[in-house]
């Protein structure tokens, strides 16, 4: 297999009847539009290291079309500031290791509005050059891509002041969120059956696609069942009560390790107040709706109650064998609940909720499929990014766009990250 441009991978213009520049303004729109509740102080704090200040969210994805796009389709290009391509890239720590990714949050400077000022250049001179019908199609599948990336940044700009207000003991509220009349309590787990033999998964190359989700390939899956629902938080909490966080029998060795070093007592985010549990959420702190799925839950966590249970987590081949005949429809960021909701009465099982809510855990370490090759563009840190003790993640969230989700996506994290909207289903 020969490697291929850019412009193979991402030839989708982001949403169905929508131009180019179109979907370029929209996504850059909605940007600003998370950020509208926020004041200037949110900006720049980071609560911790795996996080990012939302400044930085903002010209890092400016940075990105600056930098691979405009600075190679306009001739004569000359940086908004030559110093952002330090500050503002992928790894920040190009002038040394006080400039690691965990210092972002000590850059004061530049300043919110001379950001603004940073995003609007730059998307004068983007709109410009996508009113130019000339245009190249390496420039269109380079936009592609930065559009994605920025949906994805997108989504870690809510789960990252998720965070930070939750660190401050005021626990703002960072929008009032939709909300859903609670709905009854799930019932008893049903199963979806899929027989055994050779499937092929991964990405058909019919639009957009990142370089993780190729190439399409073949793979033996032996006869299994997967839930048709996600575990909710009221089967979670079965786990907690039995003491499932003291018995290292339901534990990998470094999940019951991180169990003990961070002193976990349940999923984040939850609270006990005597004789209730409290969540906290983007609407703030809230009585714990036991019909949600869990989430914020890391792949430990997952894993061990998926042993308690008598089950399993799927893996991600199963995982997408079953998705792939199902349309993309759930809860996403879309919809405004910022939150995942309870499965509602007369919802389809087939199985429900693989798309939207939280991203699932599977038992699938992230590596790259039989076959790979990273492709040969400008954008090398983009691509061919695997890497050790990361599992893979499928289905989007509430904090994910709909137009950026399909069943071939391969989220990864660590194994100890809880601070995305994570949780899960189990399988046997």
């Amino acid at each position: 297999m020969t490697s291929q441009p850019v412009a193979m991978f991402a030839d989708d213009q982001g949403a169905p009847g929508l131009a180019l520049a179109e979907h370029y303004e929209k996504v850059r729109r909605f940007t600003l539009h998370l950020c509208e509740p926020l004041v200037v102080e949110d900006y720049v704090v980071q609560s911790m290291a795996d996080a990012s200040p939302t400044k930085w969210h903002l010209a890092h994805t400016t940075w990105f079309f600056e930098h691979f796009v405009l600075s190679k389709a306009l001739d004569g290009y000359r940086p908004f500031d030559a110093q952002y391509n330090v500050l503002f890239n992928s790894y920040y720590n190009s002038v040394g290791p006080q400039h690691a990714r965990a210092q972002r949050g000590l850059l004061s400077r530049p300043s919110v509005e001379e950001i603004t000022r940073y995003r609007d250049h730059v998307d004068r001179l983007m709109a410009e050059l996508l009113e130019n019908p000339q245009r190249s199609e390496q420039v269109n599948a380079l936009v592609s891509v930065g559009l994605h990336h920025e949906q994805q940044h997108q989504e870690l700009l809510l789960t990252d002041i998720k965070h930070v207000f939750y660190t401050n003991p005021l626990r703002p509220t960072y929008r009032t969120p939709k909300r859903l009349t609670q709905a009854p309590a799930a019932g008893q787990t049903g199963w979806h059956a899929c027989s055994g033999g050779v499937y092929r998964i991964g990405h058909n190359a019919q639009g957009f696609a990142f370089d993780n989700e190729t190439p399409r390939h073949s793979t033996f899956i032996a006869p299994f069942e997967l839930s048709d629902r996600l575990v909710t938080n009221a089967e979670f909490m079965e786990f907690v009560e039995a003491g499932g966080y003291h018995d290292p029998r339901f534990w990998l060795s470094d999940g019951w390790a991180a169990v003990c070093t961070g002193g976990w007592q349940a999923p984040m985010y939850w609270e006990n107040h005597g004789s209730d549990w409290w969540q906290m959420t983007l609407g703030g702190m809230r009585p714990l709706d036991r019909s949600e799925p869990v989430c914020h839950v890391s792949f430990y966590e997952a894993e061990a109650y998926a042993r308690w249970a008598g089950a399993r987590l799927p893996s991600e081949a199963e995982w997408e064998v079953v998705a792939a005949s199902l349309e993309v429809r759930g809860n996403f960021v879309d919809d405004g609940f910022y939150h995942p909701v309870a499965m509602q009465p007369g919802a389809e099982r087939q199985p429900a909720q693989l798309f939207g809510d939280v991203w699932e855990w599977t038992a699938s370490p992230y590596t790259a499929y039989p076959g790979h090759r990273p492709w040969t563009d400008a954008l090398g840190e983009y691509n061919n990014k695997f890497m050790c003790n990361q599992m893979v993640l499928r289905g989007g969230s509430c904090a994910s766009s709909a137009s950026h989700v399909r069943a071939t996506y391969r989220n990864f994290f660590a194994a100890h990250t809880r601070w995305q909207f994570t949780g899960f289903r189990v399988a046997r």
